[in-house]
């Protein structure tokens, strides 16, 4: 079982940043993609970026160049840097993983999950 922690969302202006973290409990944390999904309200829960032990990264078209996704291995650590952020980001942000070297877009495929931390930008 392993379980995730996210933090780091808030308030905040257009235009602005926000760094969300998410620390997991593994103790194998190199092999497993990370992966970040959002859920605005009223809508389905959707992919946003993930990054595979050794930082392979795939990001969604809406937030390529503005979002990095980064992991700390040894702190058992994910990160999601946002920049640029737009009042469409607005959602719930999770975190979740998976044992695998490779990426996966679909939540489905991911077995652990965080629970969850909001962002709001305002415009």
């Amino acid at each position: 079982q392993v379980q995730l922690v996210e933090s780091g969302g808030g308030l905040v202006q257009a235009g602005g940043s926000l760094r969300l973290s998410c620390v997991t409990s593994g103790r194998t944390f190199s092999s497993y993609v990370m992966g970040w999904f959002r859920q605005a309200p009223g809508k389905d829960r959707e992919f946003v970026t993930a990054i595979t032990g050794s930082g392979t990264t795939y990001y969604a078209d809406s937030v390529k160049g503005r979002f990095t996704i980064s992991r700390d291995n040894a702190k058992n650590t994910g990160y999601l840097q946002m920049n640029s952020l737009k009042p469409e980001d607005t959602a719930v942000y999770y975190c979740a993983v998976k044992r695998s070297f490779k990426i996966f877009l679909s939540q489905r495929e991911y077995d652990y999950w965080g629970q969850g931390t909001q962002v709001t930008v305002s415009s």
